[in-house]
């Protein structure tokens, strides 16, 4: 695959989306939701492990459940928000390994005999799934808010009981009001990287 987005999709994708705190009332299809999750799930991950689960929580019903669960500061914009997406990672991902990494059938066994490592493999890799999410959202004209300011085991407790999915952020989904305040800094190339 070669080629590059032009201008306008960087600018979508990058350059001028932002983290909104405030969004438009709206409901949004179920359809939305299924379109997002059907280009997150092609992101890569370590022996396609796919260990990232995703709660859509659109409902009044839901953000009731949500809510009690997010720290006070917040509150407001998640119960706003037509969306708040749980991003959750499956500790035991592995038991999906013969589905979908067929060409290995031992697969799940690297993991069975090292959960620790199992452990660090499913938070690197949910992460990055999640990480696909927000521009994926953006790509289907979305804004987003990523966050980590609630209580985890409050989440796990009422979302993940009886599973071995550990929630790991929740963001924030729909169409954001327009924020004035300008971009807070970015460390420069310099600060941040390094060839060698």
């Amino acid at each position: 695959m070669t080629g590059t987005l032009d201008t306008a999709a960087l600018n979508l994708l990058f350059h001028e989306a932002r983290s909104r705190n405030g969004w438009v009332e709206e409901t949004l299809a179920e359809k939305t939701w299924r379109d997002l999750y059907d280009l997150v799930k092609v992101c890569p991950t370590s022996l396609n492990i796919s260990p990232a689960r995703f709660v859509f929580v659109t409902s009044a019903a839901g953000k009731a459940r949500l809510l009690p669960h997010i720290l006070p500061f917040n509150q407001a914009k998640t119960q706003s928000a037509p969306c708040s997406v749980i991003i959750g990672t499956d500790m035991a991902f592995y038991e999906k390994l013969p589905e979908l990494f067929p060409a290995k059938p031992d697969a799940k066994n690297m993991f069975t005999s090292d959960l620790p490592g199992a452990e660090v493999a499913g938070f690197r890799n949910g992460s990055m799934q999640g990480g696909y999410l927000l521009l994926a959202a953006r790509a289907l004209g979305l804004d987003v808010g990523p966050m980590s300011g609630f209580l985890h085991d409050g989440i796990d407790a009422e979302f993940f009981a009886g599973t071995q999915i550990k929630s790991n952020f929740i963001v924030n989904l729909g169409h954001g009001l327009d924020q004035s305040f300008p971009r807070l800094p970015r460390l420069s190339f310099e600060d941040a990287c390094q060839v060698l």
